[in-house]
């Protein structure tokens, strides 16, 4: 299960709550006043300072595949700094930059 995306399990072992939550994300992406890449970087960005790693590394991707380029992922991460210090940058920044050239 280690390599499994959380999604999937989640939607496996709960999936009535986890539809609940799917129609929260769907009435999130269907928002307009903000580009898909716009918000993949804020996403990112809160995900960094929540420390949620596996948010963090899944998004990069989809980030890349609606336009981000590799200095607007890594600006995002490093403005992160304000909030956490060098804790996010030093957790963050090689991995996702590495996920996102590999991409």
């Amino acid at each position: 299960m280690k390599n499994r995306n959380p999604l999937d399990i989640f939607k496996e072992e709960a999936p009535q709550v986890q539809k609940a939550y799917a129609g929260v994300l769907n009435s999130l992406a269907a928002l307009e006043s903000l580009n898909k890449k716009t918000k993949q970087l804020i996403y990112i960005g809160m995900k960094v300072v929540a420390d949620d790693k596996n948010a963090v590394y899944y998004h990069i991707p989809m980030a890349k595949a609606v336009g981000a380029s590799r200095d607007e992922i890594k600006e995002t991460i490093v403005l992160s700094l304000t909030v956490t210090g060098l804790k996010s940058i030093s957790t963050f920044l090689w991995r996702a930059l590495e996920i996102y050239d590999n991409a």
